[in-house]
């Protein structure tokens, strides 16, 4: 193999592939990064038998070839030299790869390509095409409430349905549930559904580039994978086996009281009660206020026998009787983080049941939250 790569282009691929490294496995080849030429361009790969990412990046190839080197050795190397061209050369008789950048010449010795692990070839033309924008929002928008206990690795996935026009994300750690869905930019002929580990879909959705582009996702039958393919890069992942719960029997139907706020406002009060609230337990009071002696608002307190405590009051518009009730400020901040409409709903029945929350104008996403004990 003799290729020359840009060291921008390298070091933003090595980037993308180095998050599906193995840092700890008895395979020695999967501590590695494949490097390959594959029809005029250079392909990285990396994998740890769950998760794997392919990346191709532009090269002039002089000789075709592959070998696997060490991803830290290779990655940090690479994002030392200076922004020229790199010229890698390999001996193939000692698995040698040569790597010359500008005044720069280092050997890094290397683990033959054939025991790298094949990485599975999409067939396309069976693929969902999927817009990014949309489809990287219902990731942030669902995957932070999965569970993140090995203990119940069904509750560590993201379940998504896809059916006629329709795609639909949930996760729950057994405290909360989030829900999104979308439409299709076209219909589909069968209707699937799968688990797929929501670590591996926020690694998606973090080498996905922003814009127009669609992304391709593909479940070959009976293989227990999931491929994503963009442009320049392929992510696959083992799928979780086992019954996902039925979340639908969760979601609250009815709602006795509707509290309209600020996302903005209502995030930052609850970014002011978690400092307090982190001391004991992340539990925060609501005081929801129905206006019958005064304005409609919301009281938000914590209190930790250690730290202190705190009030904050922000304005609100509330339909129905008054309530405490208490929640963990952490779920709610996560919540409002990834909520883009300026208001937010929530909506409550007692202090012992769900709350549910949706962004004012948007049908598409709710996320229930269980109450905590109040005190």
């Amino acid at each position: 193999m003799k290729v020359s790569v840009s060291q921008q282009q390298l070091s933003h691929g090595l980037s993308i592939v180095s998050r599906a490294v193995s840092p700890r496995s008895t395979l020695p080849v999967l501590a590695n990064i494949l490097v390959a030429t594959d029809e005029g361009r250079l392909r990285l790969s990396a994998t740890n038998l769950e998760l794997g990412i392919s990346c191709w990046i532009g090269a002039q190839i002089e000789e075709e070839g592959s070998i696997t080197v060490p991803a830290r050795t290779f990655g940090d190397l690479v994002s030392a030299l200076p922004n020229e061209a790199v010229h890698l050369d390999l001996n193939e008789r000692n698995h040698t790869l040569m790597v010359r950048c500008g005044a720069s010449n280092t050997d890094i010795k290397g683990i033959d390509a054939q025991e790298f692990p094949p990485m599975p070839v999409p067939d396309l033309d069976t693929g969902i095409e999927l817009n990014v924008s949309d489809f990287k929002e219902m990731i942030q928008q669902v995957a932070f409430a999965a569970s993140t206990d090995e203990a119940r690795p069904v509750l560590q996935g993201v379940y998504m349905q896809v059916k006629e026009t329709e795609i639909s994300m949930a996760a729950t750690d057994g405290f909360r549930i989030s829900v999104r869905k979308t439409q299709l930019p076209a219909p589909i002929s069968r209707p699937m559904s799968a688990i797929i580990p929501a670590r591996a879909l926020n690694e998606l959705s973090r080498v996905a580039s922003d814009g127009s582009e669609t992304i391709s996702m593909v479940i070959p039958p009976g293989r227990g994978q999931v491929l994503f393919h963009l442009d320049d890069v392929e992510l696959v992942s083992q799928l979780i086996e086992g019954n996902f719960p039925d979340y639908n029997a969760i979601i609250p139907r009815s709602c006795k009281t509707t509290t309209i706020l600020s996302t903005a406002g209502f995030l930052k009060a609850c970014k002011q009660a978690e400092i307090i609230a982190r001391e004991g337990n992340n539990v925060i009071r609501m005081n929801i206020k129905s206006g019958e002696d005064g304005p409609d608002e919301v009281e938000i307190s914590a209190q930790s026998e250690e730290t202190g405590s705190s009030e904050v009051v922000v304005g609100a518009n509330v339909d129905g009787p008054s309530l405490v009730i208490a929640f963990n400020v952490r779920f709610l901040r996560e919540l409002l983080d990834v909520v883009h409409e300026p208001s937010v709903a929530l909506e409550t029945n007692a202090n012992n049941t769900p709350g549910m929350l949706r962004p004012v104008g948007d049908e598409n996403f709710v996320h229930v939250i269980m109450p905590m004990h109040l005190g």
